[in-house]
């Protein structure tokens, strides 16, 4: 009975295998791609958190040929069907196959979307994900675009560490971060909007949280994803210009001044190549000194002169506050000035609501609680915008 049992599972393998079709991406005409790329589709490289691939397909089975690499900090994707998130899991290194999905109704159209969840590592060079081909018994059919598309730019919070996880997760690992239990998920749910994110966990809009000043996210905001470092990067493609005219978002949401008001209480950074020093200071009686807050609501409205030459048509909200808002005078004084100069009107600023102890996550950082309060907000709020055009 048992080799009968072997012989008819090796004969029912063998039919299977013979209705699977392989297929590189090249190959596929309704392929959506979320979140900046080269364009370069073999293979294709998800370098940011909640970059992603979305299929719409008719078939009982679906496999995805996956490329993960990293010395550090191993990505993680989750599998969403249907909208719904069925499966997370590490991706180990190498080249292999991932099941999606199995035994399902041939004749309905699942919408599948295959989701990074873990941030361009720039501590980690060699951390990479890939996709190079796709295995299905059935067929493709069309994506429908959506309405609105949405830009994120941010650090931790956008990149939705600690949105998993037990609150009393202290590692700064991987398996703490999703793209998709996250505010920038959820707003973009609530609108019917396609969304990039482009984030950094202890980066800010002029200094790191440790007084870093090299680690800012306008600084690289024109190049595909220039947070990362090495010549494996390099070779992705990451340091290349972004084409802006490819992808236009309709509204931008920037999430950035957490890390900035952090240097403030964080000791100096030494930059160990010129020796010079760097150090956001406080007055004795613990304010914010002012020639450093002049830096900061300069680089804010620096940031947001770039904003608006790369998206001309764009909404562009400077949201801010699920840490704590010590730096919200700061900010407003710098979109005000901003807007006084550039006579922009369509640029506003937005407090997110902030996390509290029944709200908070893993690592201290905002949990899903808070995401889905803070997206629910600033979901209404865009919609406002939206609808006053």
């Amino acid at each position: 009975m048992i080799y009968i049992n072997m012989a008819m599972n090796k004969e029912q393998k063998i039919k299977e295998d013979a209705r699977m079709k392989e297929y590189s991406l090249l190959e596929i005409n309704h392929l959506k791609v979320h979140g900046r790329t080269t364009g370069n589709l073999s293979p294709l490289t998800l370098f940011w958190t909640g970059s992603a691939i979305e299929l719409n397909v008719k078939g009982t089975e679906l496999w995805i040929e996956f490329e993960a690499d990293y010395d550090m900090y191993e990505p993680w994707i989750t599998i969403l069907v249907n909208g719904v998130p069925v499966s997370r899991q590490m991706m180990i290194k190498g080249r292999y196959w991932v099941p999606i999905f199995r035994g399902m109704n041939a004749d309905v159209v699942k919408n599948i979307r295959v989701v990074r969840d873990v941030q361009a590592m720039s501590g980690d060079p060699s951390c990479s994900l890939r996709i190079h081909a796709v295995k299905c018994d059935g067929e493709f059919v069309p994506v429908p675009e959506k309405p609105y598309k949405i830009e994120f730019i941010g650090d931790s919070i956008s990149s939705g560490e600690g949105a998993i996880g037990a609150k009393s997760e202290e590692d700064w690992i991987s398996m703490w971060f999703s793209a998709v239990h996250n505010y920038c998920a959820i707003v973009a749910d609530g609108l019917n909007a396609d969304y990039r994110i482009l984030s950094q966990s202890g980066w800010g809009v002029l200094t790191s949280w440790d007084n870093n000043p090299h680690f800012n996210l306008p600084e690289n905001y024109e190049k595909v994803c220039g947070v990362l470092t090495g010549e494996k990067n390099e070779a992705l493609g990451a340091f290349q210009e972004n084409d802006f005219a490819s992808w236009q978002p309709d509204v931008i949401v920037v999430n950035l001044g957490t890390n900035d008001a952090g240097a403030f209480y964080s000791p100096e950074w030494k930059d160990e190549v010129t020796g010079k020093t760097y150090k956001q200071r406080l007055n004795e009686d613990g304010s914010f000194h002012q020639e450093d807050l002049n830096a900061f609501e300069d680089a804010v409205a620096k940031f947001l002169f770039k904003l608006r030459k790369n998206n001309p048509n764009a909404h562009i909200i400077w949201a801010y506050g699920m840490l704590d808002i010590p730096l919200m005078p700061a900010i407003y004084r710098a979109v005000d000035s901003y807007i006084s100069k550039a006579k922009d009107r369509k640029v506003s600023v937005f407090q997110l609501p902030i996390t509290t102890e029944e709200t908070v996550g893993a690592r201290y950082h905002p949990g899903r609680l808070a995401h889905e309060k803070a997206g629910k907000e600033l979901t209404h709020y865009i919609k406002q915008l939206l609808h006053q055009g």
